[in-house]
């Protein structure tokens, strides 16, 4: 029997993401809109995941390794209050 080389790496393409535009290696979890990304995408074993770098989205397996989301409070942080010696018009 004989060894193909690719063929231990087979199922890395289902354990780590990787973007089909950009290539990029980051990926989040994105919020789920509709009834099917609800309630029919978990019975597969699919979450939404959107990338980092390009802002596609995509459905990837619930196993893939994806940072969770930005809290809302992060995502729109304070600007900071002008202070008072300067002058700005």
């Amino acid at each position: 029997m004989t060894e193909n080389s690719s063929d231990p790496l087979w199922f890395q393409k289902y354990l780590e993401f990787r973007c089909k535009d950009c290539g990029s290696g980051i990926g989040f979890r994105s919020r789920r809109r509709t009834f099917s990304e609800r309630y029919l995408l978990p019975i597969f074993f699919l979450q939404p995941v959107r990338c980092a770098e390009c802002f596609r989205r995509d459905y990837r397996l619930v196993f893939m390794p994806v940072k969770d989301r930005l809290p809302e409070a992060v995502k729109k942080a304070p600007t900071a209050a002008p202070r008072p010696d300067r002058n700005v018009a």
